[in-house]
């Protein structure tokens, strides 16, 4: 199972494996491995068994493609029609989409084998899996440690070799830091290149949705099949979508490449070298390194932590015991709210409903909500300028590497700077993929590659070259 999707898919289209047979291996993996990781929260054997028939069929005809027959992880917050999604929550306890959101709607049409869903921190707010109402996932590569968050279920996952890739969600770096903690690569897409509906929101200007796979030629199979308009989201542009595994043989040669100060003071010595390292391999590559400053990196942290707990108050008030959630028999409504609410949502849901509204309320609005979208558009036009002069722009992915479970959990401004590295990339909307960079102490760390607004090909392309 540590094959890839294009090793898997060339020998499912020469007849030397089924996808029956791939999906059977797979399942076997997680009967063995789910108990100590957690990665996935429920398995649909059956239905996965019956969808790798299809898949069977549809390849002794020559249809599909690449991702035909190949099982994947779904995260617990997509929604799959008939089949319970809740966003490792309590307030969704049992809940059963009638409707499927367009990514899977597009992998079910290719014959795609959905496998079932992984674990994810309560509605992918927490960078740990310690909010999931199922419980912590763990890291293969040393249970002791977190796999990251909130896509930590998808990684363990594929990082155990359960499934060959992962759907995930990335709001602040909720895929690169968890691929990062797993020694794999994780893309988060332009804000918009992928369709979001049929995905629970945290945060709505800020969520994505995209892959977690062993390699970026992966990511690139999965992202050319994802990505697109849809007429269900008008946050997707009528934008082109390019031939990405066609751009990744291109060479690095000539490519200017911007390292930024602001993301290197401070760094710990030994994840500094590793990070100097990976460069001067892109430099031998032939390709140009710069340095830059992105000034306003430095509030990234503190625009995205105002802003997305004013996304998740609104967001998270439809979950009210009327619409969705438990039901109460409370004798008025205020009361009614109040119960299921508080039995529905986990300790961290309820500490960002509470800033958000605070921040979002008469008399605050000004002083913290729509000043942080006016520095948001500051750092926008930081990586714009960044990008008149160079191609894409190298950082850390993460300060270091996965912590240990429970380590970080009675501070959450500990758990919140995990995502000091990421965080920028999401507030200005501009793609960035992780992939693994080097070791310390035994556990991975990542290269973050950040490019322009629908720049995906390119960053792509330097990470392909990379690997």
């Amino acid at each position: 199972m540590d094959r890839t999707i294009k090793v898997l898919s060339e020998k499912l289209r020469s007849g030397k494996l089924s996808s029956v047979e791939l999906t059977e291996q797979c399942l076997k993996a997680i009967e063995e491995q789910n108990g100590k990781l957690n990665a996935f929260i429920s398995v649909n054997r059956e239905g996965a068994l019956t969808m790798a028939k299809k898949a069977d069929e549809m390849i002794a005809k020559g249809e599909g493609n690449e991702l035909t027959g190949i099982p994947l992880g779904v995260k617990d917050n997509f929604c799959e029609l008939g089949v319970e999604s809740t966003a490792c929550s309590n307030v969704l306890k049992g809940f059963k989409p009638p409707y499927e959101g367009t990514v899977l709607r597009k992998l079910r049409g290719l014959g795609a084998v959905f496998i079932g869903h992984t674990n994810t921190d309560e509605f992918t707010m927490g960078g740990s899996t310690e909010t999931s109402r199922f419980g912590t996932s763990r890291n293969p590569l040393d249970p002791k440690r977190t796999p990251g968050g909130s896509s930590g279920g998808s990684a363990a996952a594929v990082a155990a070799g359960m499934v060959p890739w992962a759907l995930g969600t990335d709001t602040g770096g909720s895929i690169r830091q968890p691929a990062s903690f797993c020694g794999l690569t994780g893309l988060k897409v332009t804000y918009g290149r992928v369709s979001r509906y049929g995905v629970m929101s945290m945060a709505s200007s800020l969520d994505t949705i995209g892959p977690i796979t062993q390699t970026p030629e992966d990511a690139a199979i999965v992202l050319k099949v994802i990505a697109g308009h849809d007429p269900m989201d008008a946050t997707t542009p009528q934008q082109e979508v390019e031939d990405y595994p066609a751009e990744l043989n291109k060479e690095v040669k000539g490519i200017t490449i911007g390292v930024p100060k602001e993301y290197l003071d401070g760094l710990e010595p030994e994840v500094r070298k590793v990070f100097d390292e990976t460069v001067k391999r892109a430099k031998k590559l032939g390709a140009k390194i710069q340095e830059i400053s992105l000034p306003m990196t430095k509030y990234g942290l503190a625009v995205y932590y105002v802003i997305c707990p004013s996304e998740v108050s609104a967001n998270m008030a439809r979950y009210d015991g009327l619409r969705f959630g438990p039901k109460s028999d409370a004798p008025n409504l205020v009361e009614s709210y109040f119960e299921s609410r508080t039995k529905g949502f986990g300790d961290e849901v309820k500490r960002r409903i509470i800033i958000g509204t605070y921040a979002l309320s008469a008399g605050y609005y000004d002083a913290y909500y729509k000043k942080a979208l006016k520095v948001r558009t500051l750092i926008v036009n930081d990586f714009k300028k960044a990008f008149e002069s160079v191609d894409v722009i190298f950082t850390p992915t993460t300060p270091n590497i996965a912590f240990v479970t429970g380590s970080k959990g009675s501070d959450p401004i500990q758990m919140y700077l995990e995502d000091v590295m990421t965080v920028p990339a999401s507030v200005a909307g501009v793609p960035a993929i992780s992939i693994p960079s080097g070791e310390l102490k035994g556990m991975p760390l990542g290269l973050q590659i950040i490019g322009q607004h629908f720049g995906e090909g390119r960053i792509l392309q330097v990470a392909h070259r990379l690997s």
